[in-house]
């Protein structure tokens, strides 16, 4: 076990990187283990959602899956890298390769929700004018997040993309008029997955609060129980976690819905393998 007052003199928050310069620091102690790695659970807890983007990448490779849902996994995982990279430098630069890909990734779904016209180019109208929307609005936020380095900024703005997403899949099943040549039970499968993604979402977020309002309390625990064990307590670690999975369930509820969509729903299903969702061929390749 290690004990917190015995921990050596880079505890100043002056490790390998120099001082902190990112407008948040959480609940872990910084520099607890190492002066390259500013907060270590925070840190490496970011391994799990990589490594589902890369098995999410993978599974879609094998079943030749359109390139804007590899486009999706690399996305995620890119997310993945930059809050590796942000936590073990707690340097503002890290800070914005791991809350500007949020962003991108959270807009790219909703390009794919919106893009519901049949067929995977590039080349009509409706995809075009999605696309330049799409790269404005990330260009304009990237723009105005650095400029206004607000992290509330930044949450309400990325709270109101799942948001918007949420809509849109829901009116996709239940209301647009491609939605209802999509089976019941394949609608059924869809909302579960997708729900089941956006629960997790919400609980991390919850953890996630949890983290920041009795931090005090929880180092206290963390300091009594000593580490390895201590690390079961850090909050914003179980928000990489649940909120790593929740994206993966979330976006393959997105591919399920918009692969039906736009091609054919005979063509696909989800099958369970290692004890995650992936979206299989029934059919022939998508032209």
């Amino acid at each position: 076990m290690v004990n917190l007052t015995a921990a050596p003199t880079w505890l100043d928050n002056k490790g390998f990187y120099g001082p902190v310069t990112a407008t948040l620091d959480w609940c872990e102690a910084n520099y607890q283990f190492s002066p390259y790695i500013a907060e270590m659970a925070n840190t490496f807890s970011n391994l799990f959602a990589i490594a589902l983007s890369v098995c999410g990448w993978f599974e879609a490779m094998q079943e030749s899956l359109p390139t804007r849902y590899l486009l999706g996994y690399m996305g995620v995982g890119l997310v993945g890298v930059g809050s590796f990279a942000f936590h073990a430098t707690l340097l503002f630069q890290a800070q914005l390769a791991d809350e500007l890909p949020m962003i991108y990734v959270g807009s790219m779904s909703l390009w794919l929700l919106f893009d519901d016209k049949p067929g995977f180019g590039l080349r009509s109208t409706r995809t075009k004018v999605l696309i330049a929307m799409l790269a404005i609005f990330d260009i304009l936020f990237t723009w105005s997040y650095y400029v206004y380095r607000n992290p509330v900024y930044h949450q309400v703005v990325f709270a109101t993309i799942v948001i918007a997403t949420i809509i849109r899949i829901t009116y996709l099943l239940k209301y647009s008029e491609a939605g209802q040549s999509i089976p019941a039970k394949k609608k059924s499968s869809i909302a579960k997955l997708f729900t089941t993604g956006a629960g997790l979402f919400a609980f991390g977020f919850f953890i996630w609060n949890l983290d920041n309002i009795f931090c005090d309390t929880l180092t206290g625990w963390k300091v009594s129980m000593g580490w390895p064990a201590a690390f079961l307590l850090e909050g914003h670690s179980w928000w990489h976690v649940l909120t790593g999975s929740g994206s993966y369930y979330m976006f393959i509820g997105i591919q399920y819905v918009t692969l039906c969509i736009k091609d054919n729903p005979k063509n696909y299903t989800v099958e369970f393998r290692h004890k995650l969702p992936h979206v299989r061929r029934v059919h022939k390749k998508v032209q």
